[in-house]
């Protein structure tokens, strides 16, 4: 159990550096040197792994969905919402998003990568939220879900890496409150509208919550051993 223990926090040590390494350099300029110094972790150990640096980059793209995860909401919309807010505020701070989102636009890398992935899991993803949303009648009856969320994912990508180009992402979750200013008049039915909260501190105010419910679960997993 120790030894699954360390092979699971080296694994995530390595990521981390990694999408820290992806984030600054790109793909092309990455190597492999540099993600061992910053992870502070030897070859071996690094290629049991990630055999690549080919596999290392499809494992960082690979942990964007769970980072979008949010509480469930009676209205599924606000979830749509929360997702989109929480995922723009961890991407202020956090190495491996910013690595996983970095390789997402990055064009040249290799066929072996496939950086595609992320949209195509995204949407799959956000399309069960609004198809819920659907089924509950919060949504106008033009709207078509999966065309929606595919609009949301393209609109999202653009105005992070604007933003990153502007601002360093630092006036990002205003532009996502803009956005769903745009977004919902034209999705949601209209006495829903006042109800959902866009405000640009949202991302902060949901993800605090979410650390909160985390650091209770971890004090009561210690509390029972």
């Amino acid at each position: 159990m120790a030894r699954q223990e360390r092979a699971i926090k080296t694994r995530k040590v390595i990521l981390e550096a990694a999408g820290a390494v992806f984030d600054e350099h790109g793909y092309t300029a990455t190597t492999i040197a540099m993600v061992l110094e910053r992870a502070e972790v030897t070859k071996g150990a690094l290629y049991f792994h990630f055999p690549s640096k080919e596999s290392l980059a499809q494992a960082v793209l690979d942990e964007q969905i769970p980072r979008g995860a949010v509480p469930p909401q009676p209205c599924k919309l606000q979830e749509l919402v929360d997702i989109t807010f929480v995922f723009g505020q961890r991407l202020l701070n956090n190495s491996l998003l910013k690595g996983s989102v970095r390789l997402a636009v990055d064009q040249c890398a290799p066929p072996g990568v496939d950086h595609s992935g992320p949209y195509r899991q995204w949407a799959d993803h956000l399309v069960v939220v609004l198809e819920q949303a659907a089924s509950q009648g919060e949504l106008l009856p033009t709207v078509e879900p999966r065309q929606t969320v595919e609009l949301l994912v393209g609109a999202f990508a653009g105005i992070q890496l604007m933003s990153r180009a502007l601002t360093d992402r630092a006036d990002l979750a205003e532009r996502i409150s803009v956005l769903w200013g745009h977004i919902l008049p034209s999705i949601a039915v209209p006495g829903l509208l006042t109800g959902i909260d866009r405000s640009p501190d949202r991302g902060v105010r949901v993800l605090a919550g979410i650390e909160e419910t985390d650091a209770d679960e971890a004090e009561l997993d210690l509390s029972r051993r």
